[in-house]
């Protein structure tokens, strides 16, 4: 991937739908983070606003935010245990958001961290194999 493009990274994420080995980035985890939350805006906020409006019941809306919801589960927890790996964890960490409150704060903080540097149990580091492609 070249610089730039955000879109792609989220891209990215969708065309790896359930690779739960290796490693991700920072930029690729939080890209899919933010562009899930934009889509979730525009699908709720403006087909919501459209359906007031409108005077229609707001099952739509809620129909296709379920149903969006459903299909990037899996590229989500995806991307999220490869992150994890990125920091040398174990993707097994993501359960501790069982735990309310204090679990996904744990798991917020592990997302946060940098890279591990170098090549580590799950694989090489992305950032370098990234550094290399674009030489």
């Amino acid at each position: 991937m070249k610089k730039g493009g955000t879109m792609k990274w989220y891209l990215a994420v969708l065309k790896k739908y359930a690779v739960f080995s290796g490693r991700a980035r920072r930029k690729e985890y939080w890209m899919f983070f933010l562009f899930n939350l934009i889509i979730a805006a525009v699908l709720g906020g403006t087909l919501g606003l459209i359906e007031v409006i409108a005077g229609i019941p707001s099952t739509l809306s809620v129909l296709l935010i379920t149903i969006y919801t459903i299909a990037v589960i899996i590229p989500g927890l995806a991307v999220g245990v490869r992150r994890l790996h990125d920091t040398g964890k174990s993707g097994w960490w993501l359960l501790i958001t069982l735990v309310p409150i204090i679990g996904a704060i744990v798991v917020l903080i592990f997302q946060l961290q940098d890279s591990q540097q170098g090549e580590n149990q799950y694989g090489p580091n992305p950032k370098t194999a990234m550094e290399l492609q674009t030489i």
